[in-house]
C-alpha cells in the first residue's frame, strides 16, 4: 500500500489517502477539513476513493466527512463507540473555527481486528481506547495510522470526554508498540516516526 497526507484545517490535522498501487483504489482516512484541497490530491494523483474511515470522532478528524460522501458516493465507516459522536452537537459549535461541517452517520461500524479492503490490498482494524473510546488504529504491512493515540513524542490527551489514561496505557504498551519497531508511525498531527523511535525516546512511554 502506498499513501499521501495532506494538513488540514485550523488544528493542522493529518488526512492520509491509502491506495493500493495496483488498482489505485483509496481510502479517504480522516478528513478533517477543507475538503477542496483533498479533491485536488485525490485528482492530482488519479486515485478511487472507496471508503471513508476516521479513526475516531472528534471534530477536528471529521469536518469533511459529508463533503466527502456527497462527492464520492462511498460509505462512512467509525468504531461504534464513537458513532454517537458524528453530528453532535456539542462538538458542531467548534465547527466554524476549524472549517468543519457536521458529519453525516456511519454506515458501518469497525469490528477488532477486521480487514478493510482497499483494491488489492488491506487495513487492519487495531482498536485502540484512550484518547477516545472508540479509537482504532490502522495497520498496514509497512505503516501504522495512529490517530490521536501515539504522536512523535507525545501521545493523546486523555482529558477529554470519554478519555481514559489507564487505556491509553494499555493501547500503547500492548498494542501499538509490540508491532515490528521498523514499521513507520502515522498520526494524526504532526510529524511522522517509527515504532522503535517511540519505545526509545518518547517520554511518555
Amino acid at each position: 500500500m502506498e499513501y499521501e497526507v495532506i494538513v488540514v484545517g485550523a488544528l493542522e490535522t493529518n488526512c492520509y489517502l491509502v491506495s493500493c498501487s495496483e488498482t489505485q483504489e483509496c481510502a479517504v482516512v480522516d478528513p478533517a477539513a477543507e475538503a477542496d484541497k483533498i479533491f485536488a490530491l485525490i485528482a492530482k494523483k488519479e486515485l478511487k476513493p472507496v471508503v471513508i474511515l476516521n479513526t475516531h470522532g472528534h471534530i477536528d478528524h471529521i469536518g469533511a466527512n459529508r463533503d466527502m460522501k456527497e462527492k464520492f458516493g462511498i460509505p462512512l465507516r467509525i468504531h461504534s463507540l464513537d458513532g454517537h459522536m458524528l453530528g453532535n452537537e456539542q462538538q458542531s459549535e467548534l465547527s466554524f473555527f476549524l472549517q468543519a461541517k457536521s458529519s453525516p452517520p456511519a454506515d458501518s461500524f469497525f469490528k477488532d481486528s477486521e480487514k478493510i479492503r482497499v483494491g488489492n490490498s488491506s487495513l487492519q482494524v487495531l482498536h485502540t481506547p484512550g484518547h477516545s473510546p472508540g479509537s482504532v488504529s490502522f495497520i498496514a504491512d509497512t505503516f501504522v495510522l495512529s490517530g490521536d493515540t501515539l504522536f512523535c513524542g507525545g501521545v493523546g490527551r486523555t482529558d477529554l470526554p470519554g478519555g481514559n489514561w489507564k487505556e491509553m496505557e494499555n493501547s500503547l504498551k500492548n498494542k501499538i508498540l509490540t508491532l515490528p519497531e521498523e514499521m513507520v508511525v502515522l498520526p494524526g498531527h504532526g510529524p511522522s516516526t517509527s515504532v522503535g523511535q517511540e519505545k526509545n525516546t518518547n517520554p511518555f512511554i
